[in-house]
């Protein structure tokens, strides 16, 4: 069977038993079974989907991905949130529309500490709309602001994205992938508090005063120690103290230590936490081990370097072919979730972006960029939801606000892909590449 064919089998099985809403980790493993079989035999692809799907999860750094999901849903649940909007309101105090960048500033600073960008919509968005409600925010305008930033925390370090990436990518260091998000996650940031500037000013938002009976000293003084975890963790895991999952677990028992400190957490949440992270563990864990066989056949079946070549039938300029794969990534996104849009093409685009001069760092600050577009896109935008709710404004309210911040990170997309320094500088910099 030709290998047209073959890539033609994989998706439409995969695209229709999505279609019928089947979950996407089965449809996976349905799909790759189903186009395994014009090449192998039953005992052959039974024997070889399950060493697969074992071999796909057996790896230490992904130990990371269920402890930083921990850490994040303790920080959810930890008091850390106001107080990283008390600090956040120092910086941008006399800004027109000022708890707006409040609330962008504070989404940059736990997504980093959370590295969940629904958790820095829900904890962050959740703290901020009672206020703006009181000073007769445009429902719309506060969800777009807080939706379009939240996804900086899948970028901004610590992030269980590049540690999946890495995973998928053959091993690639996670600590330099850290370091090359640094760089487009306050790129990001700083695109939306310019939108949200300007839409400020088109509204007439004005700055509103600061809560003046707490001192700055002791909102510095309250922020630090979550400031902290994120000096610890990547600090440890650049300096080579501590890897990825060794700091994954420091992160846990550090939220924990918070949370026993601040006293927002007894010992039933704790449970609820655990399960809930659990469950969400499980849930990407058996993505990583379907993909890990969908992966197989594909490689097995020549289907990424028949890809390759349809690309590059159509181009061999290296700006078009970044152009479509970029295209290729924002259209995945807005029906997929982050993690199998991973697992699934790392390995189709890498080699192509590869052989026009990319590395696979860049790449993957590229495709996590995209991902992050997608989580706040619909038709399955978890951030849009999320973000539409807390406010409790309809997504059709919402998206002609979007709209800008869409533009604005999309120029930076074009940016990031086609100036590597933006993503290679801070490693560069640190001597890790």
């Amino acid at each position: 069977m030709s290998i047209a064919v073959t890539t033609v089998i994989l998706f439409v099985v995969f695209g229709v038993l999505l279609f019928l809403g089947v979950p996407i980790s089965v449809s996976i493993i349905a799909s790759s079974i189903v186009t395994a079989m014009s090449t192998l035999s039953w005992d052959q692809i039974t024997f070889i989907t399950m060493q697969k799907m074992n071999s796909g999860v057996e790896s230490f750094s992904l130990l990371a991905v269920p402890l930083f999901i921990l850490a994040g849903n303790i920080m959810n649940n930890g008091g850390i949130a106001k107080r990283l909007i008390n600090f956040a309101q120092i910086f941008v105090g006399k800004i027109p529309g000022n708890l707006a960048q409040a609330n962008i500033l504070a989404n940059m600073l736990f997504g980093a500490l959370s590295g969940s960008s629904v958790a820095a919509a829900s904890a962050i968005g959740g703290c901020m709309s009672p206020i703006e409600k009181e000073q007769k925010y445009d429902p719309a305008y506060a969800a777009a602001a807080n939706i379009a930033s939240a996804p900086t925390g899948l970028l901004i370090p610590p992030t269980s994205a590049f540690i999946v990436y890495s995973t998928v990518a053959g091993g690639v260091s996670i600590s330099t992938l850290f370091m090359a998000g640094y760089v487009p996650g306050i790129l990001m940031g700083v695109v939306c508090m310019i939108v949200a500037f300007i839409g400020a000013k088109k509204l007439g938002i004005k700055a509103v005063g600061r809560d003046k009976s707490v001192s700055i000293l002791k909102i510095f003084v309250d922020a630090i120690p979550s400031l902290l975890l994120i000096i610890i963790v990547i600090g440890g895991i650049v300096s080579g103290i501590f890897t990825a999952t060794e700091g994954a677990g420091i992160a846990v028992l550090y939220c924990l230590i918070l949370s026993i400190i601040y006293k927002s957490m007894n010992f039933k949440t704790f449970v609820e936490i655990l399960k809930k992270s659990a469950k969400v563990s499980g849930v990407i864990l058996f993505l990583i081990s379907a993909s890990s066989a969908m992966s197989f056949v594909m490689a097995y079946s020549g289907i990424p370097a028949a890809i390759s070549n349809g690309l590059l039938s159509i181009s061999t300029n290296k700006v078009v072919i970044f152009l479509l794969m970029n295209i290729i990534l924002l259209v995945v996104g807005m029906f997929m979730d982050i993690t199998p849009a991973i697992l699934i093409f790392t390995p189709i685009f890498l080699p192509i972006a590869q052989s026009f001069g990319m590395t696979d760092i860049q790449f993957g600050v590229m495709l996590i960029f995209n991902m992050c577009l997608g989580n706040i896109t619909p038709p399955v935008g978890s951030v849009l939801f999320v973000g539409c709710g807390i406010e409790n404004v309809s997504i059709e309210k919402v998206t002609p606000k979007l709209i800008p911040y869409f533009i604005g990170l999309i120029i930076l997309l074009m940016l990031i892909t086609f100036i590597p320094e933006l993503s290679l500088g801070v490693p560069k910099l640190m001597g890790l590449i």
